[in-house]
């Protein structure tokens, strides 16, 4: 599946979640990854960011597709993250 990830946590934790998310997706923009994950990489994700996150201050929004044909990325402005356009 293909899977966007958005995050909205406190300065101390952004480098710890950039660093963790790194690992399995592509970095788009500040706070913004995506990419394609298995089922178990994406439970593995779920389990890693809930260990570095204060979930009482804290957010993490997962969009899930069914590929990264399902979405049309449209940018404006300078394209920071190299990935190419998803169609």
């Amino acid at each position: 599946m293909y899977v966007v990830i958005a995050y909205d946590v406190s300065v101390e934790r952004v480098n710890k979640v950039k660093k963790f998310l790194r690992k399995y997706l592509n970095w788009v923009q500040n706070s913004l990854f995506e990419g394609e994950l298995s089922e178990a990489d994406l439970e593995e994700v779920k389990m890693g960011l809930r260990r570095i996150i204060d979930e009482e201050t804290d957010m993490i929004v997962i969009y899930k597709l069914r590929s990264e044909k399902a979405m049309k990325r449209e940018i404006i402005g300078t394209d920071k993250s190299g990935i190419e356009e998803i169609i």
